[in-house]
């Protein structure tokens, strides 16, 4: 079984992740991609939203219906800050009877500038197959924008990977480019308006509910 890895704060989920997660499978062949939301993730300080259960549930609620899609809850049920190359040595083994092949795991063009600085970069770099997707620049901030850490706030704008020994060998994806972004959903919601469509069914209802439960 090829296996791919989406990792991030999911807060929340939305069709955007969803749409890359499909792409993946339907033009490089992978058989399942794994959602991952971090606990604590290494690189931005993440701006209110919802807590890492709720982030997880709404995972799951997306992936369900789709037999290629999964939530892992490894990140969150470890603690801590959640670092990338423990969660592929940790999914190597759960999977090694049935990994076909190194792990894809899948990047967004916003985090390549700083893949460097990740824990154990390098490693991360041969132990899997990087899969580079494209993402949308994510247009002005807010205050519901997630802050980066540290040195990942000065970071080359005018980054290129072709030109990065760590990304040799990565496979380049042209990825439908949708303008949704879990920041601008944070917004909207904060705003009371609509996020409808936005975001799967499912979660769409969860939030709804939780929104009513808190009035």
């Amino acid at each position: 079984m090829k296996i791919a890895v989406l990792g991030g704060s999911f807060n929340p989920i939305h069709v955007g992740h969803l749409v890359l997660a499909d792409e993946v499978c339907s033009t490089l062949g992978y058989d399942r991609v794994l959602f991952i939301p971090a606990f604590v993730p290494p690189h931005k300080e993440m701006v209110g939203g919802f807590s890492a259960r709720d982030r997880l549930e709404m995972t799951r609620l997306a992936c369900e219906g789709d037999e290629r899609f999964e939530a892992e809850s490894c990140e969150i049920d470890r603690g801590g800050v959640s670092y990338t190359y423990d969660t592929i040595c940790y999914l190597e083994e759960k999977y090694s009877s049935e990994l076909e092949g190194k792990i894809g795991l899948i990047m967004g063009s916003d985090l390549l500038p700083g893949f460097h600085l990740w824990h154990k970069a390098k490693e991360l770099s041969e132990k899997c197959q990087l899969i580079l997707a494209l993402r949308p620049d994510g247009g002005a901030k807010s205050s519901s924008s997630n802050k980066p850490k540290g040195d990942y706030a000065n970071l080359d704008s005018n980054f290129d990977a072709s030109r990065e020994e760590l990304f040799k060998g990565a496979l380049h994806m042209d990825n439908p480019l949708l303008e949704i972004s879990s920041t601008e959903i944070r917004t909207r919601i904060a705003d009371g308006r609509s996020i409808r469509y936005l975001v799967p069914s499912l979660v769409f209802k969860y939030i709804r509910d939780m929104m009513e439960d808190n009035k």
